[in-house]
């Protein structure tokens, strides 16, 4: 019976947004209010591919973007964290689900040296286009009416454990992390055993207050953290 780790990756690994910090490897380091302007909420993966176009049409070359991106602080605890899970792998399997992209959360994670903690990354696939341009596109397509319209993470957890479950693997307890809104709908994927951690002061947990003032109860247990080190505790006890 192993222990699954979930992480969200914006303000949950890393102590920012790296779609907007990527915003850094521009001249003057803005976008142009026409560009900003344009956003729709719950089309963010949209507007990044516009933003990624623009940095193309700047001459900012891939690896100029892969620099600042690895210039991305991770949050307090995070990085010892990832170092205990990649030496317990035996016992612990971790995966992403984020609505970053491939690229920014591959190139962040090797610059830390990092990624042999991680056996899966799910996210909006990203690549470089023929003119030398960074592309991103929408995970997948869905139903839910809660989340963006290119990712549901509660489909892609419960597809992951629905996979594993038919290999015959079956996990003891799972740790979900994150601190967004789009973080609420997986834990409806949650046991009583396992346990949702909201990052303090962040939309998931101000959203699932809210829940538990509504329903009264919350099925995984709810554990708020600020750093990666209380995080590393629980797992530690639990391992």
């Amino acid at each position: 019976m192993k222990t699954l780790m979930v992480f969200d990756f914006d303000h949950t690994v890393v102590d920012d947004n790296s779609d907007t910090w990527v915003i850094r490897c521009l001249p003057g380091g803005t976008l142009p209010d026409s560009l900003r302007n344009s956003y729709r909420k719950g089309h963010w993966t949209e507007f990044m591919g516009r933003v990624l176009k623009h940095i193309g049409e700047q001459n900012v070359t891939p690896d100029q973007i892969r620099s600042v991106l690895e210039t991305i602080p991770f949050t307090d605890g995070m990085k010892e964290l990832l170092t205990y899970i990649s030496q317990h792998k035996n016992s612990i399997d971790c995966i992403v689900i984020s609505d970053s992209n491939t690229l920014f959360i591959e190139w962040i994670l090797q610059a830390s040296g990092l990624q042999s903690a991680v056996d899966h990354v799910f996210t909006n696939p990203a690549d470089i286009n023929e003119q030398g341009y960074m592309e991103v596109r929408g995970y997948h397509t869905h139903n839910c009416t809660k989340c963006p319209v290119n990712i549901c993470k509660k489909e892609v957890l419960a597809l992951y454990l629905s996979q594993h479950s038919e290999r015959g693997v079956e996990y003891e307890k799972v740790f979900y992390v994150g601190d967004g809104g789009n973080d609420l709908c997986p834990t409806a994927c949650l046991r009583e055993q396992d346990v949702v951690m909201p990052r303090k002061g962040y939309s998931l947990e101000k959203h699932l207050i809210q829940l538990e003032n509504q329903t009264g109860s919350i099925r995984p247990r709810v554990m708020a953290w600020s750093s990666g080190n209380e995080i590393l505790q629980e797992l530690k006890a639990t391992v």
